[in-house]
């Protein structure tokens, strides 16, 4: 398993480390390889988020800056939103004896 952040034009590199880092926290216990891209714009406060994962998973969302979705706990919020449900093998319903 594998989890790939970038990050590029998102401004102050200490917040970016802190928002890679609760990126990385949300995906560690998700199977597949994954990749979440932040990409920031010069010419307004937006910031593309694009995920990867596997099964052909992929999303996109922008992040408004001015409705403070630059906050580490807002991408969080919405990264989890935006990820298929976990499957747990544990949870699934035994099979019908035949």
């Amino acid at each position: 398993m594998a989890i790939v952040v970038e990050m590029h034009n998102t401004g102050d590199p200490a917040t970016g480390s802190e928002i890679a880092a609760a990126i990385e926290h949300v995906l560690s216990d998700r199977a597949g390889d994954w990749k979440v891209s932040l990409m920031g714009s010069q010419a307004n406060d937006r910031f593309e988020m694009k995920i990867q994962g596997p099964n052909a998973f992929e999303r996109s969302y922008t992040l408004e800056g001015s409705a403070g979705e630059h906050r580490v706990e807002m991408i969080v919020a919405l990264l989890e939103k935006m990820l298929p449900p976990r499957t747990h093998a544990g949870n699934a319903l035994p099979r019908p004896q035949v």
